[in-house]
């Protein structure tokens, strides 16, 4: 089973984590992202004036350098690589879900600084390059060493790859690519046909021909709802 099947499968059996605050430089690119960012937030989700004003703030900043973002873009993608279908994790965009968690958890912010720091001390170290630029096969070497943390005493290194593997997944199953991925549909209502006839005459009642097709039609069942850019039902 390769990685990819074998995070799904942990997926699958379970519930990801629960994740989410601070950062450094705001500019001008990043304010304009932010307003963008909040227009599609805006289509899915109600927000409080101070949630509002918070994510603008949180979108404005930038906390990992560009050298940081590079690698954790390299780290992702060898956590959760793409597969003959979808993309990996870097291309599902969790290295900037990343660095939102960062803003938005200040606690991350040390551990996963500190790790990135530590990754090429150590491909410098043993291979004379940074971990970006090592080999994928370099890459995995120092990384195979630090992703089975020992349960009692582990080691900074093995706590920041424990981290940072657990917002990789959570990251990309919870994007759109990830969500595909699972194969997840949503709910699926039960049948139900309607109130029992013998219920219905007790009563005196009966449903309107019109209402009963189009409210309780079961080859519909399977369909899958869509609305509109208003939120109103379709069908």
């Amino acid at each position: 089973m390769d990685r990819r099947k074998s995070i799904k499968s942990i997926i699958l059996g379970g519930v990801a984590g629960g994740l989410a605050i601070n950062g450094c430089k705001p500019g001008t690119e990043g304010e304009a992202g932010a307003a963008e960012a909040l227009v599609k937030e805006e289509k899915h989700f109600g927000r409080t004036p101070e949630e509002k004003e918070l994510l603008k703030k949180l979108y404005a900043e930038q906390f990992f350098n560009e050298h940081e973002m590079a690698t954790l873009g390299v780290l992702c993608a060898l956590i959760l690589p793409a597969n003959g279908t979808y993309g990996s994790a870097t291309d599902a965009g969790v290295p900037d879900f990343i660095e939102f968690m960062a803003k938005d958890i200040p606690a991350y912010q040390t551990p996963l600084q500190g790790g990135l720091m530590w990754l090429d001390h150590k491909s410098n170290k043993d291979y004379g390059v940074e971990f970006k630029t090592a080999t994928e096969a370099q890459q995995k070497e120092i990384l195979d060493a630090i992703a089975f943390p020992d349960k009692e005493n582990p080691t900074y290194e093995q706590q920041f790859f424990s981290l940072i593997r657990n917002l990789t997944v959570t990251g990309y199953y919870t994007s759109k690519e990830g969500i595909e991925d699972l194969g997840y549909k949503g709910n699926s209502p039960n049948v139900w046909d309607g109130v029992p006839e013998d219920v219905l005459a007790k009563h005196g009642k009966s449903y309107d021909p019109e209402w009963l097709a189009k409210c309780v039609d079961q080859s519909k069942r399977n369909d899958m709802a869509e609305w509109d850019d208003e939120g109103n039902l379709l069908t």
